[in-house]
């Protein structure tokens, strides 16, 4: 499989790329555990199908000492008992904000409930814009078809 376009060598792609990464960079710098983070990258990126992202972030995590069982299990992980109470809220939060187009209202009180019961409110925006800046990424990579499993952890960092 090969790229549509190649995006990392692009000036022009350059430059967004800059500005996404500087956003994220700023929002993950909020007080939100890099685990959780990443998990919500993770969930967020399997359910756009995007091989580049979830390759990327599942060998980040598991860099950073993310248990293979955790990463195994984000895709089931209403059914596994080894997240958090509030891994479980971001994780919802990361699935219903990704399926917005799938859900009339969007985000539910009751998801959004549950996420504010674990984060203060520069962790709530800093989940939510992590969540809204994956799912870019997830698009960019998706529709230019950018083939995953080459990618090294810290490759781009």
């Amino acid at each position: 499989m090969e790229p549509r376009v190649d995006f990392f060598g692009n000036p022009l792609a350059g430059k967004v790329l800059r500005h996404i990464n500087s956003a994220t960079r700023i929002a993950s710098e909020s007080g939100v555990p890099t685990a959780t983070q990443e998990l919500v990258k993770i969930r967020a990126s399997q359910i756009n199908g995007c091989g580049f992202c979830t390759d990327m972030h599942t060998k980040d995590a598991a860099a950073a000492g993310e248990s293979r069982q955790r990463l195994n299990l984000v895709a089931a992980w209403r059914e596994a008992t080894v997240f958090t109470e509030a891994e479980r809220a971001a994780l919802e939060l990361s699935e219903q904000g990704t399926r917005i187009a799938d859900a009339a209202g969007g985000v539910t009180d009751e998801a959004w409930r549950m996420a504010a019961k674990h984060y203060d409110d520069d962790q709530l925006i800093a989940l939510l814009s992590l969540i809204a800046l994956i799912n870019a990424y997830n698009r960019i990579n998706v529709i230019n078809r950018q083939p995953a499993g080459s990618y090294r952890p810290g490759q781009f960092g």
